[in-house]
C-alpha cells in the first residue's frame, strides 16, 4: 500500500464533497466558477489513479484512518475502477461545461438559487459515483448508493415544472425500494459472515439458503436503480422532465453505479453463490429490456422519450455479459464486452442528451414530426446525434461495435446462438428508431425551421466531442483493453 498514491483515492471521493460547503458559504455566483475548477481537478485526479494502476499493474489500496478491515475501511482502485472513474471525470466534466449557458449567473443579473442548487448537486453525484467506484465494503457501497440518490433525484426536478416533481417522486420511490432490499441482503451477510468486507466476504462465504437469498435482495435492489425491465418505470419520466445535462448524468453515469455494484456482488463478494440459471434470468430480462425498450422507443413522438427509452434498450446489453462470462472460457472478453459497453453508452447516451437540450432551446420543442430539416440549422449538432447513434447501434469503427462484437464472440464460442439474435435484433431496432431522427432532421424543405435562441456553439463542440469519445473507444486495440481486468483475477 503507497500511502502518497492512495491518498489520490481520498481526494477523488472527498475532493468533491468538501467543494459542497464552499459552494454554500460563497453562493451561486461563484458556483460555476468552483465547479468549474473541482471538474479540472477531478479529471487530473482520475488520470493520476489510472496512470498509477496501469503502472503498478496491480490495485491501488488505501486504509482509511490506518484501521484495517474489518475493523477499518477500505479504498480500492483496480481495473474497472479507473475505467468508471475515468468516464465519469469525462462526463460529468462535459455536463458542467454545457450548463454553464443553463444555470450561469450573467455578469449585472441578479443571483438566483438555480446555479448553487444545480452545481452542488453535480458534485454531490460525482462524489456518490465515485466512493461506489472505489469502496471495497458493502456497508460504505450502501452509503454511496445514498449519497448518489441524494444528488440524481432532486437533479429531475430542477425545473419545479408539476411532471417533474412527479417523476422525481416516482424516482425516490423506487431508489428507496431498492435501497431497502440492498440494505436487508447487506444484513443477512453480516448476520452470517460478521463482516462486510468484499475480500474477507469472499474467503468465508458457502453457498446456503441465507446466502442465497442475501444476493437476490442485493441483486434485485440494484435492479431497481439501474432500470433494469421491467423494473424501469421511473427512468423514462425522470429522463425527460430533467433539464438536458441531468438527463446526461442520469442515462449515462447513474444507471450504471448499480450495475457496477452488481459486479462487485456477483463476482468479488458472493464468487460462486450465483447459479447458471440466475446468470441467464439476468440476461433474459436484459435481452427483454433490449427488444421492448426499443419498440418503445420506435414509438415516441418527443426526441427525449426516445434517447430514455433507448437507454432502457442500451442497459439491456450489459447484463448478457453474466451468462457468458460463467458458461465460457471466454469470460474476460465477455465482462470487457460489458464494461466497454458501459463506457461506450455513457459517452454517447450523454452526447445525445445534450443534443437534444440544444435542438430544443434552439426550436422551442423535441417534437420528432416538427423538426424537418433542422440539420441545415443545427448540421454540428444532428451530425454529433448520428454519430454517438451509430455507437448505440454498433456500427464499426465504434466503441458499441466492439463491445457487441465481444459479447457476439463469446455467445457463439459458447454455443448460446440466441443471444446472437437479441443482439443483431437489437441493432436493427435501433437503427429503426435512429433512422426516424435523422430522416426529419435531414430531410430537404424549403423553409428551414427558425430558431427561437442563437445557436449554443460551445455546447455543439461539447455534443460533438462525446460523440467522436464515443467513436475513438472502437480504435483502442484490444490488447489495451485487458486493462479492466487489472487487480480482478478474472
Amino acid at each position: 500500500m503507497a500511502a502518497p498514491e492512495g491518498l489520490l483515492l481520498v481526494l477523488a471521493i472527498f475532493g468533491p464533497v468538501l467543494g459542497i460547503p464552499l459552494l454554500l458559504v460563497l453562493g451561486g455566483r461563484q458556483a460555476e466558477r468552483i465547479g468549474l475548477v473541482l471538474l479540472a481537478l477531478g479529471l487530473g485526479v482520475a488520470i493520476a489513479i489510472a496512470t498509477t494502476v496501469i503502472r503498478r499493474g496491480d490495485a491501488l489500496e488505501y486504509v482509511l484512518g490506518g484501521w484495517a478491515p474489518p475493523l477499518g475501511v477500505l479504498l480500492r482502485a483496480d481495473g474497472l475502477s479507473i475505467v468508471m472513474l475515468a468516464t465519469t471525470a469525462v462526463v460529468i466534466g462535459a455536463a458542467g461545461l454545457y450548463a454553464r449557458s443553463d444555470f450561469g449567473v450573467p455578469r449585472g443579473m441578479p443571483e438566483t438559487r438555480a446555479p448553487l442548487v444545480f452545481w452542488t448537486l453535480l458534485l454531490t453525484v460525482w462524489a456518490g459515483l465515485n466512493a461506489v467506484f472505489l469502496a471495497s465494503d458493502l456497508f460504505t457501497l450502501f452509503v454511496a448508493l445514498e449519497l448518489l440518490t441524494l444528488g440524481a433525484v432532486p437533479l429531475v426536478s430542477l425545473s419545479g415544472r408539476a411532471e417533474a416533481l412527479t417523476a422525481a417522486l416516482r424516482y425516490l420511490l423506487f431508489s428507496l425500494l431498492g435501497s431497502a432490499l440492498f440494505l436487508l441482503g447487506v444484513a443477512l451477510l453480516y448476520g452470517s459472515y460478521g463482516t462486510l468486507d468484499i475480500a474477507l466476504l469472499a474467503e468465508r462465504v458457502r453457498v446456503e439458503p441465507a446466502t442465497q437469498l442475501a444476493a437476490a435482495l442485493m441483486t434485485v435492489g440494484l435492479l431497481t436503480k439501474t432500470a433494469l425491465f421491467p423494473l424501469h418505470i421511473w427512468l423514462p419520466a425522470a429522463h425527460a422532465g430533467a433539464p438536458a445535462a441531468a438527463s446526461a448524468l442520469i442515462s449515462g453515469l447513474v444507471v450504471k453505479g448499480s450495475f457496477v455494484l452488481i459486479i462487485r456482488v456477483w463476482v468479488d463478494a458472493l464468487p460462486g453463490v450465483a447459479t447458471p440459471m440466475a446468470a441467464q434470468l439476468l440476461a433474459a430480462l436484459g435481452a427483454a429490456a433490449i427488444l421492448v425498450g426499443s419498440a418503445l422507443a420506435l414509438r415516441q413522438a418527443r426526441l427525449k422519450m426516445l434517447i430514455a427509452y433507448s437507454t432502457v434498450a442500451q442497459v439491456g446489453y450489459l447484463f448478457l455479459a453474466f451468462p457468458l462470462a460463467s458458461a465460457t472460457q471466454l469470460g474476460t472478453a465477455a465482462w470487457t464486452g460489458g464494461i466497454l459497453q458501459a463506457v461506450s453508452h455513457a459517452l454517447a447516451k450523454a452526447s445525445m442528451c445534450l443534443a437534444a437540450g440544444l435542438i430544443t432551446k434552439a426550436i422551442g420543442h423535441d417534437r420528432i414530426l416538427d423538426m424537418g430539416s433542422i440539420g441545415r440549422v443545427m448540421p454540428t449538432t444532428v451530425f454529433a446525434f448520428g454519430l454517438a447513434g451509430f455507437t448505440l447501434m454498433g456500427l464499426p469503427p465504434s466503441g458499441g461495435f466492439v463491445a457487441k462484437w465481444l459479447l457476439l464472440r463469446a455467445a457463439i464460442e459458447g454455443a448460446q446462438w440466441w443471444w446472437v439474435l437479441v443482439i443483431v435484433s437489437g441493432g436493427l431496432l435501433t437503427g429503426g428508431y435512429l433512422f426516424r431522427v435523422l430522416s426529419r432532421a435531414l430531410a430537404q424543405s424549403d423553409e428551414p425551421p427558425g430558431l427561437r435562441s442563437p445557436l449554443d456553439r460551445r455546447g455543439e463542440r461539447l455534443v460533438l466531442g462525446l460523440a467522436l469519445l464515443s467513436i475513438g473507444v472502437g480504435l483502442v486495440p484490444l490488447a489495451s483493453l485487458s486493462i479492466v481486468h487489472i487487480g480482478r483475477g478474472l
